[in-house]
């Protein structure tokens, strides 16, 4: 690690921990020629997959076009900010844990849905209702008869 002072190519460690939350752990360094102490940080990092649209084009991962269209969903909706920042995170662990380097946009949209369904019936067949094109009256019963068969206890 060189020395943000001198540019010096050899330093020392003389403190190592692990953070509080255990991602990431903190190195206390002194440069062995100008003899100042900086910090380092060492964190994964685990690259997000290039997204491939239906029209084949490649983009990179967007957050903030995620957040944006949960909540469109999610607008007027009791749902706290906190649930949506726990809907994002499990949905860019899925990506990041898939090992891919490239995932089709329909994945995010599956991803998408089963979190919005989690979370709200009604943002569910919003989003639903947009991402599969319904048609018609019919489609937009069968989302709604499929999400009320999930709230039903089974007969017995």
């Amino acid at each position: 690690m060189k020395c943000p002072f001198c540019q010096h190519e050899d330093t020392q460690v003389l403190d190592t921990r692990v953070s509080e939350e255990g991602d990431s752990i903190r190195r206390r360094r002194r440069c062995v020629s100008c003899d100042k102490r900086f910090t380092t940080f060492e964190r994964i990092e685990l690259a997000m997959p290039v997204i491939v649209k239906k029209n084949g084009s490649r983009t990179e991962f967007d957050q903030t076009k995620l957040r944006a269209s949960l909540m469109l969903a999610l607008r007027k909706r009791p749902v706290s900010a906190a649930a949506l920042d726990t809907a994002i995170h499990h949905i860019e662990d899925k990506l990041r844990s898939s090992g891919e380097r490239e995932v089709n946009s329909g994945v995010i949209g599956e991803l998408v849905m089963r979190e919005l369904k989690r979370l709200d019936k009604i943002a569910y067949i919003r989003f639903a209702s947009v991402y599969k094109s319904f048609e018609d009256v019919a489609e937009f019963q069968d989302a709604i008869e499929e999400v009320d068969q999930e709230r039903k206890p089974p007969t017995q």
